[in-house]
C-alpha cells in the first residue's frame, strides 16, 4: 500500500480541530485555577464568618453577664430586660 496525499481542506480542517482542542485544554486549564483561587477564598471568609460568630458570642455572653435576660435595641441603643 503507498501513502495518500490528503488534501488542503482536509489538513486545513484536521488543524483547525487540533487548533481548537488546545485552545479548550488551556481554557480549561485556566477554569481549574480560577475554581482552585475561589474554594481558597471560600475557605478564607468562612474561617473569618466562623471567627466574627465566636466573638458575637462572647460577646453576648458579656452583656447578659451585666445586664441579665433580654434584648438590645440598636436603634434606641438600649437593653431591654426580659419579662
Amino acid at each position: 500500500m503507498s501513502n495518500k496525499k490528503l488534501s488542503k481542506e482536509e489538513v486545513a480542517k484536521l488543524k483547525d480541530f487540533q487548533i481548537k482542542n488546545n485552545e479548550i485544554v488551556v481554557s480549561l486549564g485556566s477554569i481549574t485555577l480560577r475554581i482552585d483561587a475561589l474554594e481558597r477564598q471560600e475557605e478564607n471568609e468562612l474561617e473569618k464568618f466562623q471567627k466574627l460568630q465566636q466573638e458575637q458570642n462572647k460577646f453576648a455572653q458579656e452583656l447578659q453577664e451585666n445586664y441579665g435576660d433580654g434584648n438590645i435595641d440598636l436603634e434606641k441603643e438600649e437593653f431591654i430586660p426580659a419579662g
